[in-house]
């Protein structure tokens, strides 16, 4: 079995495959099954809306609010955001695969015989970028998103050594307004999580809740804020 159907029939993340974009961009590439063009790790926003509508209710004084999805892949959390929270949302999807990219602007437009998207609130907007998550500078200014999520992006930066994981979560910081909320959607244990989140997070309030289970497996929503 090849290392990218691997990851598709079984969910690895083997270090060998992460640091490879050309990888990448050929799982984002292969066809999708049925009429559904996306493709979500874990889980995507229909699991997470119970976790994310009510920080975006609570922080509607910016209007709309801007949100930052990093390593957004071809998932559904930002399109999910954009078309279905009735809260004015201004979401920008950054991922280093320009493949995972230009799919994501397509399906936008209602490309791949796909309906154009439409807001779940007039003032909402969606934009995809190719990005590096390890250095936002050229998309991303300093204080800039009040909610900033990363699903798995961690997980498969951090099993090229935590160095990375560390540089990303730096990023994630500094674009993040002082009363934010970064929120690393994951599986692993809050045992090993936690002190790395502390670690690199000193001066923001870190906590954890258990999400799911979603398909028998439970996950975990870490929760990085500022002072409210």
């Amino acid at each position: 079995m090849t290392c990218l159907s691997s990851l598709v029939s079984t969910g690895s993340l083997a270090s060998s495959c992460l640091a490879d974009r050309s990888l990448w961009d050929k799982l984002h590439a292969q066809p999708r099954l049925g009429s559904v063009p996306t493709f979500d790790w874990f889980f995507g926003y229909e699991e997470a809306q119970g976790l994310l509508l009510p920080l975006l209710q609570g922080a509607r004084a910016a209007s709309p609010l801007r949100v930052l999805d990093v390593g957004c892949g071809t998932s559904s959390l930002c399109t999910g955001l954009y078309a279905k929270c009735p809260h004015p949302v201004d979401v920008l999807g950054v991922d280093f695969s320009p493949v995972a990219v230009g799919h994501m602007n397509s399906l936008l437009e209602g490309g791949q015989g796909q309906t154009p998207l439409r807001p779940g609130h007039p003032a909402s907007r969606l934009r995809f970028m190719q990005a590096d998550a390890q250095n936002l500078e050229p998309v991303a200014s300093s204080g800039s998103f009040q909610l900033v999520l990363d699903k798995g992006t961690w997980d498969a930066v951090a099993r090229g050594g935590l160095q990375g994981a560390y540089q990303l979560l730096s990023e994630c910081l500094r674009v993040l307004s002082p009363k934010g909320t970064l929120i690393q959607f994951s599986d692993e244990d809050p045992d090993i999580r936690l002190p790395c989140l502390e670690q690199g997070s000193q001066g923001w309030a870190v906590a954890v809740q258990e999400l799911g289970p979603f398909r028998g497996i439970t996950y975990f929503a870490y929760l990085v804020q500022g002072s409210h």
